[in-house]
């Protein structure tokens, strides 16, 4: 079956959220929780999401989940998820979930330098 499955109700704004912005949302969610509860220690961070990492043909390793810049003088630390290679190692919504809480808060226990538990409480389940 081609076209949409459901006529829209506003011309051009699909009824149904896309994969992307379903994760894009969860990732929101995630972020904002924990930069607030955080953000007199973290300073300025900048969170994206990109579909999948730039690597090098030669690459031997896992494909990585997320990348973590620190920012210098006044450019902001950035820290990247990758939506692709995360969907790809989770078979349920909770399983999503999960890893993006996990992948998050290792990243902001290293800029931290404190242990992951200690950054979200939900980190050990």
């Amino acid at each position: 079956m081609r076209g949409p499955a459901v006529t829209p109700r506003r011309p051009g704004k699909p009824e149904r959220r896309t994969q992307r912005e379903r994760f894009d949302a969860l990732v929101l969610g995630i972020v904002t929780d924990i930069d607030e509860r955080w953000s007199d220690r973290l300073g300025l961070v900048e969170y994206a999401v990109e579909d999948t990492p730039l690597i090098p043909d030669d690459w031997s390793g896992n494909v990585p989940l997320s990348s973590l810049v620190r920012g210098t003088g006044t450019q902001a630390t950035r820290l990247v998820l990758f939506r692709r290679p995360i969907e790809h190692r989770c078979e349920t919504r909770s399983d999503l979930e999960a890893m993006v809480l996990t992948v998050v808060v290792e990243q902001v226990a290293e800029l931290l330098g404190i242990e992951a538990d200690e950054v979200d409480p939900r980190y050990g389940e």
